[in-house]
Order: structure tokens, then sequence, then C-alpha cells
């Protein structure tokens, strides 16, 4: 359901001068893909929703199948600011690594302090059951060379999805590195996140913990 900030976010991408977007409408009871198809985006449905690993999942593959050498994934909310992707996936141009990992900086008084606890939670939990430790575990803000999609083989469909990633970076030895993004917070953004984000990080952590003990 982003029909109120999904026009923009394909739009700043546009103008960064990368032409094949594609958007993942996770059964949407909105006008999401509509929108999205409107302001110049492939838009790819769900029937019925099925958790952002899922779409995330559903986006890679059909990005590998239209040909693509590089993939970005970034949220829909307009978080993530369209102006670093060439940052974020100019290590992958320069073959320094398969994966780069937008990493968010954690400044006291810019990111909601449940989320600060959240993220610091989820990256021990992740260190656990990756035997990888990065800075932020949950940046949904990543690029990834075709090379590394083919190892993707994520079974995870919810928000535990990006810690799976990390763990399946470890298990097949990929290089990553962590890039520094920006985080945009809007009035919008921050509302979602209040609304979804306590009850879906209680339930992350509690997966990717049983994941990570069995």
């Amino acid at each position: 359901n982003e029909e109120t900030a999904i026009g923009q976010v394909v739009e700043d991408v546009l103008k960064e001068g990368f032409s094949s977007i594609i958007v993942i409408d996770d059964g949407s009871r909105d006008n999401t893909a509509a929108v999205a198809t409107k302001s110049g985006a492939l838009a790819l449905r769900h029937k019925i929703n099925r958790g952002k690993g899922a779409a995330t999942r559903t986006g890679i593959e059909a990005a590998l199948f239209l040909g693509a050498d590089i993939v970005v994934t970034l949220d829909a909310d307009g978080q993530h600011n369209a102006k670093e992707i060439l940052d974020l996936v100019q290590p992958i141009i320069l073959n320094e690594c398969d994966v780069a990992l937008g990493t968010r900086q954690i400044i006291t008084g810019t990111m909601p302090r449940y989320k600060v606890a959240h993220n610091k939670i989820a990256n021990t939990i992740t260190m656990l059951y990756s035997g990888i430790r990065v800075q932020d575990s949950q940046s949904g803000f990543r690029a990834y060379s075709r090379h590394a999609c083919n190892y993707l083989d994520t079974t995870s469909d919810a928000y535990e999805y990006e810690s799976e990633i990390i763990r399946l970076i470890a298990a097949h030895k990929l290089s990553y590195k962590e890039v520094s993004i920006s985080t945009v917070y809007t009035d919008y953004s921050t509302s979602k996140l209040q609304k979804q984000d306590i009850s879906n990080g209680i339930r992350t952590v509690y997966k990717m913990l049983w994941k990570a003990l069995s």
C-alpha cells in the first residue's frame, strides 16, 4: 500500500538515469501498481500479500529475466535516496565486491529510538545466524551483481529476509562491501514505521533467533 510515495520514488530513480525500474505490488489494496506504471516503472503484482522477502525475491528474479547485470533493491516509501544509487553500485562496477550493503548511520536524533534498538538487536542475532558482523543488517537498500543473485536462494518471505541474505553471503563466500547511505525519514515513512516496525520487529527478531539457535 504505497500509492502515496511510490510515484515520487520512481521519478527520483528515473532522474538519476536508471530506466529499468521494477515495482512489486505485494497484494496492495490501493493503487500502488497503477501509480508505479504511470510513473514509468514495470509493475508486477502478487495477488495476496506475501511479505517483503517474497516481494524482493520476485523483483530480483524479474530483473535477472530481463537481463540485468546489477540489481539494486530499495524501499518504496521514500526512505532511500535515489541520488546514492550510483555510489552503491560503484564497488560492483569496479569488481571490488559481489554485494554492496547500504549502511545507515545511527546518529542520535535522526533515527527513531525504537529503530536504533531493533537494529542493534537484529545485528547481533544476524552475526550469530551468519557468522558475519555488519553495521546494518536490516537495510533494504542493496546492490547485487548478477553472479551474486544466482546464489540468493532465499526461503524467508517476511522481514527476516534481509538477515537471510547476510547468511547466504557467508555460506557462498560472496564478497561484500558496506556503503554508507543516508535515510530520509519523512512524515509519511515515520508514521508508517511507527505502525509497522514494533510488531514486525518483534516477529523478525523471534524468527531470526529461532534460526540462529536451530
